[in-house]
């Protein structure tokens, strides 16, 4: 975990995350705390990663998607070298599809 990003007011936030219970609420919740397209881009990334985790290119993925290189190999850094956040959330997402 990066230690500049851990602070009190990083923690409330999380905390305030963890506390939706639904697909909607997230909807409500992050429409008003980002602007559309600080949540499209966000948005954007879980989508190149998923494509990168399913072997895509580049190409395919920035032609799927519309992000740009750049964004396809910052992605593609964090699933190899980041703290496995995607890859968390990708396992919970097939074990929950599985049970």
């Amino acid at each position: 975990m990066n230690n500049k990003l851990k602070n009190a007011a990083v923690d409330s936030l999380f905390e305030a995350i963890l506390h939706l219970q639904s697909k909607e609420e997230c909807y409500n919740f992050f429409e008003d705390l980002c602007t559309v397209n600080e949540l499209l881009s966000l948005s954007q990334r879980f989508d190149v990663a998923a494509m990168l985790r399913d072997k895509k290119t580049y190409l395919e993925i920035a032609e799927k998607t519309g992000a740009s290189t750049a964004t396809i190999s910052r992605v593609n850094r964090s699933l190899h070298y980041g703290n496995d956040g995607y890859e968390l959330i990708f396992q919970r997402i097939e074990d929950e599809k599985h049970s």
